[in-house]
């Protein structure tokens, strides 16, 4: 029996993309999905929504548990807008949005960012955090992926936008998988010191 570990998301493609990731990247964890609400906060820093989020389910999920908060960062006009707010930019004036607040600029840095807030099982808060930086594109381009991935061309492919790779190729580059392999860096390096001290 493996230890059993939580990801607490109602998203069902980015539970088999991470479950998959984490099972076969460190031996002994079995990934279980909750669904549970998390409450929401508006804030600065993904830190801190991530911070939030992962207390605000504290007694009633059993540790180990980990949430994943993620946002499209404008770095030059924009100052880092929508960041903290790209679910409610998204929902509202979408990535349309962006292109026309953006026009024919040539300042178009932009980054997306991941943060997973992770609680073990003494109720210790871990903050693991993947960065994917390139520039937004002039127009929207591609069918695959969601959010701003169509407006959003990263420097590790920059002739196609997010929305123009595949799945697979996405996810090996993608700011959740950097944070991911963060996360996984630290189970694994747990799991080394706890073999060592029971040898």
């Amino acid at each position: 029996m493996g230890t059993k570990i939580t990801f607490v998301t109602g998203n069902k493609h980015k539970f088999e993309e991470v479950s998959k990731l984490l099972e076969t990247s460190v031996e002994g964890y079995e990934v279980i999905q909750s669904t549970k609400e998390l409450s929401e906060l508006q804030a600065d820093s993904l830190e801190e929504v991530a911070k939030f989020k992962v207390n605000s389910v504290k007694t009633v999920i059993k540790p180990p548990y980990f949430i994943e908060d993620a946002g499209f960062f404008v770095d030059d006009v924009c100052k880092g807008f929508p960041g903290v707010y790209s679910s409610y930019v998204m929902k509202t004036i979408g990535y349309e949005g962006i292109l026309k607040i953006l026009g024919s600029t040539d300042q178009r840095k932009a980054h997306f960012e991941s943060v997973i807030a992770y609680i073990d099982e003494y109720y210790q808060i871990r903050f693991f955090k993947g960065i994917n930086e390139g520039a937004v594109e002039l127009e929207a381009r591609g069918k695959s992926g969601f959010g701003f991935d169509p407006i959003f061309i990263s420097k590790d492919t920059p002739d196609r936008t997010f929305a123009e790779l595949t799945m697979e190729e996405k996810n090996a580059i993608s700011h959740r998988r950097r944070a991911m392999m963060k996360l996984i860096e630290f189970l694994n390096s747990k799991k080394n010191k706890s073999q060592s001290r029971s040898n």
